[in-house]
């Protein structure tokens, strides 16, 4: 399995996808889950792009730093794995907090991108407060008591009724996620604010919204649609994790974002 060693931690990726004249797509996953929360894309883009996903720091199979992590660090990571793998230029999908990595790297890091995809996040997600409380929580009780509440959140009834194979792959990921990688995710959204700086996104833009999402509303995303230079939000059934509840109507709206020039 392929890693990029860090100073301080170790990054897990992986690479799929078409010949080396096609564009690259990076996928960046949300909080408690790792990369292969997007299989579910990879036949339908794989044919038409060089795809790189990876765990985020203190996810799937990725070593976690000590301390907190910062916005910043995150969308580090990122430029160290593209400059890794000599990925000049690359289109961007990230997904919640994977979301706001992007938007950070489209206001501090454009030059390195073609085009954007939001998913189920925000500029601003949720509260300082609200994050330093689940800290605390996490740092008492470990993930366990959040299990259930997580499912609720991430999927809707239905789909936790007819894919509750599904539901259950994902909650027993986000149950192994190392304790200090959700901690120290949890700090960089605690202390992430990029509403201000929206303007400053020329990109194409494409915002996608779980229309059931009590994370990160629909409303949240037409916020980034409008504030970006060139925005376009698209609300697809389902909630929070979208892409694996909507994985047709996602993966077709992508394609056609990508594909237009």
């Amino acid at each position: 399995m392929p890693y990029l060693d860090l100073p301080t931690h170790r990054l897990h990726y992986r690479l799929d996808g078409a010949g080396a004249d096609k564009p690259w797509l990076i996928f960046c996953n949300s909080l408690g889950t790792d990369l292969h929360m997007w299989d579910g894309q990879m036949e339908a883009l794989a044919k038409d792009f060089r795809i790189l996903r990876y765990d985020r720091r203190g996810h799937g199979l990725s070593s976690a730093p000590p301390s907190a992590f910062t916005l910043s660090e995150l969308a580090d990571d990122v430029i160290a794995l593209m400059d890794h793998l000599a990925i000049e230029q690359a289109n961007f999908c990230g997904l919640s907090i994977g979301g706001l990595v992007g938007q950070w790297l489209a206001i501090h890091a454009g030059h390195r991108f073609d085009k954007f995809i939001f998913c189920a996040t925000a500029a601003r997600i949720g509260t300082g407060d609200s994050w330093q409380a689940r800290i605390d929580a996490v740092a008492e009780k470990g993930l366990s008591p959040l299990l259930s509440g997580t499912a609720e959140r991430w999927f809707s009834p239905e789909f936790r009724s007819s894919a509750s194979d599904v539901v259950q792959i994902f909650i027993e990921t986000f149950g192994m996620t190392s304790i200090n990688g959700y901690m120290g995710c949890c700090a960089a959204l605690r202390d992430a604010d990029l509403r201000v700086d929206l303007g400053r996104i020329d990109h194409p833009v494409l915002a996608i919204s779980g229309m059931d999402d009590p994370v990160c509303p629909p409303s949240d995303l037409e916020y980034i649609a409008a504030s970006v230079v060139h925005g376009r939000h698209v609300s697809l059934p389902g909630r929070h994790i979208v892409n694996v509840e909507a994985a047709d109507r996602f993966n077709a709206t992508l394609a056609e974002f990508l594909k237009t020039r």
